[in-house]
């Protein structure tokens, strides 16, 4: 039986993982309250939001005030959408698009029915899945990625939904920021099994039982 590789990129440290749950569920975090909520130092805090902003996954903007004083840097999800998207998101979603077009016209058959906006969004997730230490296998008809082995399989009980929500949110964003009629719906996972299960807004979900 395969066994998970290591978890990489932004959810490798839970740490980490408890910092993108925060910005996920809400925009306009500052240190101090991503501070209170983790129980983690103001700069292991703001060590972690570098590389997540670094990674394309956190955005940093400057509060506007209305009053005097210093104004604080506020921290959101990157999501794809206008007013969440990051510039490193948009560079590794079009990056990806280009090789996975290259590929589609040296190996026509690689192309699936979904067309060139939907294979473009699924170029981006692949490497956003590989990047994170997972072997994605698509199913372009179920509209399925099936991650078995799950490297989060061996990450304590209590962390794994935490885990799957933040991951669930990540492939959104990366999806949003691609652009096209893909949208990640759901992972259904049990132990070490894990499938996301896709949906294409010109027919809704595939392959559900």
């Amino acid at each position: 039986m395969a066994t998970a590789g290591p978890v990489c990129g932004p959810i490798s440290s839970y740490s980490r993982v408890q910092i993108l749950h925060l910005v996920q569920t809400r925009a306009d975090r500052t240190i101090s309250e991503l501070c209170e909520a983790t129980g983690l130092h103001a700069n292991t805090v703001r060590e972690h939001l570098q590389r997540l902003i670094d990674g394309g996954y956190v955005i940093a903007q400057v509060e506007h005030r209305t009053t005097r004083g210093r104004p604080r840097t506020l921290y959101s999800a990157a999501t794809g959408t206008p007013g969440a998207s990051s510039p490193v998101a948009r560079d590794k979603a079009k990056a990806a698009a280009l090789r996975g077009d290259i590929l589609r016209r040296v190996v026509p058959a690689a192309a699936s029915d979904l067309g060139t906006a939907a294979d473009n969004q699924l170029d981006a997730l692949i490497e956003h899945l590989e990047e994170s230490g997972f072997e994605p296998v698509v199913d372009d008809e179920r509209l399925t990625v099936e991650l078995t082995p799950c490297p989060h399989a061996a990450a304590q009980p209590q962390h794994r939904p935490v885990l799957c929500q933040v991951h669930l949110s990540l492939m959104q964003g990366v999806l949003a920021e691609a652009g096209g009629p893909l949208t990640a719906e759901c992972v259904r996972g049990h132990q070490a099994e894990c499938t996301v299960q896709l949906a294409d807004s010109r027919g809704g979900v595939h392959g559900m039982a």
